[in-house]
């Protein structure tokens, strides 16, 4: 089973495989910010320290909220994130939280869909 390590509550826990980092962080207090948990706040903002390549695809509402650059940096949403295979360290920062809660939206271009 993957490991999360909440780096900032020095919590590490062995949670199933597509496990979401937000609800596993309120299961077993690890201290993750949040509000919303759906992707709309950024409260659940944290940077992939370690491990980033054992995270789900990126959601809709993350490129929204975060942004390309962020994204680039190793940036996700802990409500729209899922740990597949493997283990992760994971911190935030109270400061960036609240610059991530203030940032307005980017607005994306309509999907096509291959259906």
């Amino acid at each position: 089973m993957p490991k999360i390590n909440f780096i900032n509550s020095n919590k590490q826990l062995e949670v199933p495989e597509d496990s979401n980092i937000l609800r596993m962080s309120l299961r077993y207090d690890g201290e993750l910010p949040n509000r919303c948990g759906g992707g709309i706040c950024g409260s659940c903002v944290f940077k992939a320290e370690e491990g980033a390549e054992f995270l789900d695809k990126v959601k809709v509402q993350e490129r929204r909220k975060l942004g390309e650059e962020w994204l680039r940096e190793g940036y996700r949403l802990g409500c729209q994130t899922f740990v597949t295979n493997g283990d992760i360290s994971i911190s935030w920062d109270d400061a960036f939280t609240e610059v991530v809660k203030k940032r307005k939206p980017d607005k994306l271009q309509k999907e096509v869909s291959t259906i």
